[in-house]
């Protein structure tokens, strides 16, 4: 009996030390620590672990010290990481096109209308579309707007005829530089530092914060702020995962979640800002802003892409978005 007695409290203890177990979310991603996106990363995990009283144990992986590119997604879906924050043209390669609309060139002219898409209905009808791939969208964070980089001048069009330009996996960007006249090339993010040095690519485009902090302008001696395009992030996370959450857990997160957002959006124009006056003071790094005259010559030669892709993405979705440009005053 006492044996008895005693081999059940110890079952007893060890249940109870199981449930005392914190729920781990691994968040991997691919860029570094100090950028806007390994900020609000981490920000996320102080509010969560915080507000959880240690029920929740958030492990941050930046850099590619998980998964890269192509690995981290299949990863997410097969629950090996919970969480991850991918550039929003990797979906496109999951089979949810409509996300490349955020690649096209010169869609969001400013700030505000890429806030009242990522924000509104737009927004929340794209994440809709992941859950059939047990996926669920949490939340936009924003990079910023981005600028080219090689090793000669970017001033008009013509200029990038020839280049073999570095480019995340996206068929709009490949559009993009075929409508310029040189050559895409799809790499790995972690592998782009050395591709540049050694030749294997010419030139990249990314907000100046991945630039700076992957110390690319090091192996780019002319850099061109034309804010063409745009780069940001959907923090996604397993569906399944999220769903087994005690319903209590999962809307302290959302709300952690929320509160991170707001910070990540907030600091990434700050860091843009504050990365491209670094690259500047070093001067190795030639920083070159385009005359309203040039920038009307790059939207002139890119804007055919958006009608080249509307049997990828949509024509719909397009217009959508044009419309609330247009709805802001913009042409």
């Amino acid at each position: 009996m006492l044996i008895r007695l005693a081999g059940l409290m110890v079952v007893c203890a060890a249940s109870f030390a199981n449930a005392q177990q914190p729920i781990v979310i691994k968040f991997s991603h691919v860029v570094a620590v100090d950028t806007p996106k390994g900020k609000a990363a981490e920000r996320f995990k102080q509010l969560a672990e915080e507000r959880t009283h240690g029920r929740v144990k958030v492990e941050v992986y930046p850099n590619s010290t998980l998964y890269k590119d192509k690995e981290e997604m299949e990863a997410l879906q097969l629950g090996a990481v919970q969480m991850l924050a991918p550039s929003l043209a990797k979906f496109g390669p999951l089979g949810v096109r409509e996300f490349e609309v955020f690649d096209l060139p010169y869609i969001f002219p400013d700030r505000a209308v890429l806030d009242r898409v990522t924000e509104g209905p737009i927004g929340a009808q794209l994440f809709q579309k992941l859950e059939s791939k047990g996926i669920k969208g949490l939340a936009y964070w924003d990079n910023g707007f981005k600028v080219m980089s090689a090793n000669r001048p970017l001033h008009k069009p013509e200029d990038f005829r020839g280049l073999k330009m570095r480019i995340q996996s996206s068929k709009v960007l490949d559009a993009q530089f075929r409508a310029l006249g040189a050559n895409p090339q799809v790499l790995a993010f972690s592998e782009v530092y050395q591709a540049l040095q050694t030749g294997v690519v010419d030139g990249t485009e990314n907000p100046p914060s991945n630039l700076y902090t992957q110390k690319m302008n090091e192996v780019q001696k002319f850099v061109t702020v034309s804010n063409h395009g745009y780069l940001g992030y959907a923090v996604i996370v397993n569906k399944k995962f999220w769903d087994d959450l005690p319903p209590d857990i999962r809307t302290t997160l959302e709300g952690c979640m929320k509160d991170a957002t707001r910070y990540a959006n907030a600091i990434a124009q700050q860091e843009n800002e504050d990365a491209l006056a670094k690259v500047k003071a070093t001067g190795k790094t030639d920083v070159y802003y385009l005359t309203d005259a040039e920038k009307q010559q790059w939207r002139q030669a890119l804007l055919p892409v958006q009608k080249e892709m509307e049997g990828r993405i949509g024509k719909d979705l397009i217009d959508a978005i044009n419309k609330e440009s247009a709805s802001m005053g913009y042409k």
